[in-house]
């Protein structure tokens, strides 16, 4: 009994340690991207391309969260800051897609087609990060998020080479989501030691051409 006791207690001290480092690791990954993060679209530095992450969309439609993002985007349009919008999500199957609905609100809004860029296989954000980089070959992003996802997606992308800044997109994230950063930060650091390469990679497609070919 005493011996079980004893590994039970062992086993409990060592999750504890593992729960702390995670912890810590979403701390530190947030420290380390504040200076590239930003709330003024006037003080951020103009870049190639504003990147919508993707998120839920409801009905066919972009989610708050999601339409959130899109606005941040257009704003960085048209106020000069970006030249072109990729957008990249999970398109996995027919009967989801979170990136067609976000291309139809930014036609909405007045950007123009050829400037807009759809990411069908951006399946997590690793994936997304590197497609940017590999797939469009941008050589400068803004990122365009919550404030709860922004420093993950600043990290992965400026650890695999791309300028990289971040534009804090509007919505408040429950303690849930912040929470859920923690394995998320583990996870961007496996896959960042790992150099993990996305399972979906295809033709390159520069950001600088005519974007509406991306959208089928």
């Amino acid at each position: 009994m005493q011996s079980v006791r004893a590994y039970t207690r062992r086993a409990a001290i060592g999750i504890a340690v593992v729960a702390v480092l995670a912890g810590l690791t979403a701390v530190g990954i947030r420290l380390a991207m504040r200076p590239f993060t930003y709330t003024s679209v006037a003080d951020i530095p103009q870049s190639q391309v504003a990147l919508v992450l993707g998120a839920s969309v409801v009905r066919g439609a972009p989610s708050p969260v999601l339409k959130a993002r899109a606005d941040g985007a257009v704003t960085l349009y048209k106020s000069g800051k970006v030249e072109k919008i990729l957008v990249t999500g999970d398109n996995g199957a027919l009967s989801y897609d979170e990136v067609t609905p976000v291309r139809k609100y930014l036609l909405d809004a007045g950007i123009p087609a050829g400037d807009i860029f759809l990411d069908h296989a951006g399946f997590d954000t690793y994936s997304s990060m590197y497609r940017t980089r590999d797939v469009f070959q941008a050589d400068s992003v803004i990122i365009v998020t919550q404030d709860f996802h922004l420093p993950r997606a600043l990290f992965v992308a400026r650890h695999l080479g791309v300028e990289a800044y971040g534009y804090v997109a509007a919505g408040e994230g429950t303690a849930g989501v912040y929470l859920r950063e923690i394995p998320a930060s583990g996870k961007a650091l496996l896959n960042l030691f790992t150099r993990r390469v996305p399972k979906y990679l295809g033709d390159v497609i520069p950001i600088t051409s005519d974007g509406s070919t991306t959208w089928y």
